[in-house]
């Protein structure tokens, strides 16, 4: 069902260099509380129940009032995402039978129903999502989950959604001033030593990859980058800082909340901004984030368990916040 239903949920995108499988998927805490204490969930852990005998990692149901209606009350409790979000443990058992979507109640946006409960955010404020293909798509995700135990790690379109609605309009000017601040250090601005042996290649293989993309940038924003081999990196014309700087101001909240998830796992403002503006797809963009560390794989071999394991966590994150990108758009 949930295969079925994020599969009709992807073909929504307009632009198919989106839709590509995630291959596995990461981190989010599921646990509940309550808006109402007669009826809600909680998550029970040591510190917080004591006296409880039972397993800390279990989520727990108080049952609602018996005259509660269970369809039609308005409100009548919710579940709400934890502050804490990086986990790759199984939280509780799933305690809904039932996943759905309905129009928000203003008619400007959709919730993710469990059950007749209302999906939160950390902040506690109802998951209302701008699209109703985004709202299907984190519906699949909580569907997946399977009866034996919630698996946040498998829900990154909700990890992306909760950054967007809770983090990112309290904390805009500082994930900008964050991102502009590592801005000369940017992956593709970084060129290896021409004139040394062991890296002589890795450079060749940036100015193959690279060298389009300072292009387009220089087409898109009018300047062109200065590149450096230098770690520390290398100060950029002010006219490119301030146009980049322009261009996280004018994003969305959805759209700066992929930026710094790609950039974040990217090691590259550009990067972001090139899938972004449609520059670079899924699978062009991976190639550069690992261009470096192919080319020691191709020459030295790939260690199973470490580089393997990496490619897969590149992918999703890449992966999911692009198609998040794609779904929350109108």
């Amino acid at each position: 069902m949930a295969t079925s239903l994020i599969t009709k949920t992807l073909n929504s995108i307009k632009n198919p260099k989106l839709l590509r499988p995630l291959t596995r998927q990461f981190t989010s805490i599921a646990t509940v509380q309550s808006e109402n204490p007669s009826s809600s969930f909680t998550f029970a852990d040591s510190d917080s129940n004591s006296s409880s005998s039972c397993n800390d990692s279990n989520i727990y149901m108080r049952k609602g009032p018996p005259n509660c209606n269970v369809k039609g009350e308005k409100d009548s409790s919710s579940v709400t995402m934890p502050m804490s979000s990086m986990t790759g443990s199984i939280v509780g058992k799933r305690f809904y039978k039932q996943v759905t979507t309905r129009e928000a109640d203003d008619g400007n946006g959709w919730n993710v129903m469990l059950d007749y409960r209302t999906l939160k955010t950390p902040s506690k404020r109802p998951l209302k999502l701008p699209t109703l293909a985004l709202a299907k798509a984190i519906a699949a995700e909580w569907d997946y989950q399977q009866t034996d135990g919630i698996r946040p790690f498998t829900m990154p379109l909700m990890k992306l959604a909760c950054t967007a609605l809770d983090r990112v309009p309290l904390t805009r000017p500082k994930i900008i001033e964050h991102l502009m601040k590592k801005f000369s250090q940017d992956l593709v601005f970084c060129r290896a030593p021409e004139d040394n042996v062991l890296t002589s290649g890795v450079y060749e293989r940036q100015v193959e990859k690279f060298d389009p993309l300072i292009g387009w940038i220089k087409s898109e924003f009018g300047f062109k980058p200065v590149v450096h081999s230098c770690l520390f990196g290398g100060k950029q014309e002010e006219g490119l800082v301030k146009a980049i700087e322009n261009l996280l101001k004018q994003t969305d909240d959805c759209q700066l909340a992929v930026i710094d998830a790609i950039a974040s796992a990217a090691h590259s403002l550009i990067i972001a901004v090139g899938i972004v503006k449609g520059k670079l797809d899924i699978e062009e963009a991976i190639e550069l984030i690992r261009l470096e560390e192919d080319f020691q794989v191709d020459t030295w071999g790939l260690v199973e368990g470490g580089h393997d394991i990496d490619i897969a966590d590149l992918r999703v994150q890449i992966s999911s916040a692009a198609v998040f990108l794609g779904l929350s758009r109108k």
